[in-house]
């Protein structure tokens, strides 16, 4: 009786082997799964993470911000933001402050060409 081309002796040598194998491959399989649950609670509580399902203490500023009571930077960056911004500036300034700009980069430039 042969499996593959093997005599019955090297056929349950080769199944012993296998059992061998997968027992040693479960043995580290359970120490790797021990280890990660180790360091798992290791984490959890140095940095006070609670385990999914339990609750959360969250602190009063954060609920604040996510509520929308604290103001945002990130508004205040935005497109909108600035546009709002825009509304609440005096355009005679802007006007005067750019026009100052202008003159001072002329200035400038025709200093250091001397084609203009």
């Amino acid at each position: 009786m042969s499996h593959d081309g093997m005599s019955r002796e090297e056929y349950e040598e080769y199944q012993k082997q296998m059992v061998e194998e997968k027992m040693e491959r479960d043995a580290e399989y359970a120490t790797r799964k021990a280890e990660r649950a180790c360091l798992r609670t290791c984490l959890r509580e140095k940095y006070r993470i609670p385990k999914a399902g339990d609750d959360i203490d969250v602190p009063e500023e954060l609920i604040k911000m996510v509520d929308g009571e604290a103001p945002q930077e990130e508004e205040k960056e935005s497109i909108m933001g600035q546009m709002q911004n825009l509304q609440n500036m005096d355009m005679g300034q802007l006007k005067e402050k750019a026009h100052a700009t202008f003159v001072e980069m002329k200035s400038k430039a025709e200093e250091k060409c001397t084609l203009m």
